[in-house]
């Protein structure tokens, strides 16, 4: 009679069979997608959308889905280091080969978009988290939805417009999406193919370079009269917004004047323009793991500490992913997008919205 033993316990056998280095290196010269411990990726498909927005298609090597409109963070290897920056997924929630679609456009400023926007390949392998975010239509559609974009901001609404699709739902969808040509728009020829097969997807898309192109003769950026060129009455209609800060806070403002704020979800790509910070930064920034001291000159800690050479973990530098935080021992900081400073009590952080107020000590 024979017993076989648990799948724990032969996994911790091979893990010391295998040695100073583990299983998971072994197996990663095999596949890095066999790898037990990191959730990973391999890109199967690479597809141009415009001159500087490429889709990749990833195959994880384990992945629960998402709900549309959430994001991903991503990390990949760069010239020996490893950086992490989040972003959208593009397909829809019911994509039924196990794969997804991410939409990067490549920052002229950025690290890691241009890489994957101009570098990826079928065969590179990523870090993947699994989908975050509450940029999410509620569980029971709406019977009306107004969707507004901006550049790569049409990635989230791309999928929430391809999930709808794939369920065959009944809502009116009217989609005001921003870019500064025609060969600016991504997804361009997809977008205006479910304009014209379904009766109840409609899109305008507004040229703020070539006004001559842009539907319903509407030009310049968001505006109140925009929103009555393309919806008779929005006080129901719930209205999803992301894109660059200008149109984040332009639509903000709209709704707020409105008294619509409850029917405003907004996604930012970029943070929003950071809180007056009165008089002059002072104090130091001691980081103890590290044996570091900076003076503080008043950007976020993240911004600070890279700039002493160091490489804490960090995907959107905007208070979304909380992949960067860390703990605070002593000291206030300031959150720069809304002003609130913290108490001087010991707490975790994220060090890329909040900046020192005096001395702060982290670890670090």
């Amino acid at each position: 009679m024979s017993t076989l033993l648990p799948t724990s316990v032969v996994r911790s056998i091979l893990e010391r069979l295998a040695g100073p280095h583990g299983l998971d290196r072994y197996l990663e010269l095999v596949d890095p997608l066999l790898v037990r411990g990191e959730d990973r990726a391999v890109v199967t498909d690479v597809r141009r959308e415009t001159a500087d927005t490429t889709t990749l298609t990833l195959r994880p090597n384990r992945w629960a889905g998402h709900a549309a409109g959430q994001y991903v963070r991503v990390s990949v290897e760069i010239d020996g280091r490893r950086h992490a920056r989040c972003y959208s997924v593009s397909s829809s929630q019911h994509r039924d080969d196990g794969r997804l679609t991410i939409t990067v456009k490549a920052d002229p400023q950025g690290l890691v978009s241009p890489y994957l926007a101009r570098h990826a390949r079928p065969g590179l392998v990523v870090g993947l988290s699994e989908a975050d975010g509450d940029f999410v239509l509620p569980a029971v559609r709406p019977d009306r939805l107004l969707l507004i974009s901006g550049g790569s901001g049409i990635t989230p609404v791309g999928s929430i417009l391809r999930t709808l699709a794939d369920e065959d739902a009944d809502t009116d969808v009217t989609l005001l999406h921003y870019a500064p040509t025609a060969d600016d728009v991504a997804f361009r020829d997809e977008l205006r193919e479910l304009h014209t097969r379904r009766d109840n997807v409609r899109v305008v898309i507004v040229l703020t370079r070539d006004p001559a192109g842009s539907d319903l003769a509407l030009t310049g950026h968001l505006t109140a009269r925009h929103v009555d060129a393309v919806l008779d009455d929005p006080t129901d209609v719930p209205t999803y917004v992301c894109g660059p800060v200008g149109l984040v806070d332009g639509a903000t403002r709209l709704w707020s004047d409105a008294g619509l704020a409850d029917l405003l979800h907004i996604e930012r790509f970029q943070p929003a323009a950071p809180a007056e910070v009165d008089g002059d930064a002072t104090g130091t920034i001691t980081l103890t793991a590290s044996r570091r001291r900076v003076a503080n000159d008043g950007r976020p800690l993240l911004a600070q500490i890279e700039a002493a050479g160091l490489s804490p973990q960090a995907g959107c530098r905007m208070g979304i992913c909380h992949t960067c935080i860390k703990p605070k021992l002593v000291g206030r900081v300031r959150d720069v997008r809304d002003g609130r400073v913290s108490s001087c009590d010991p707490e975790d952080i994220q060090i890329c919205i909040n900046a020192p107020v005096g001395d702060v000590t982290l670890e670090i």
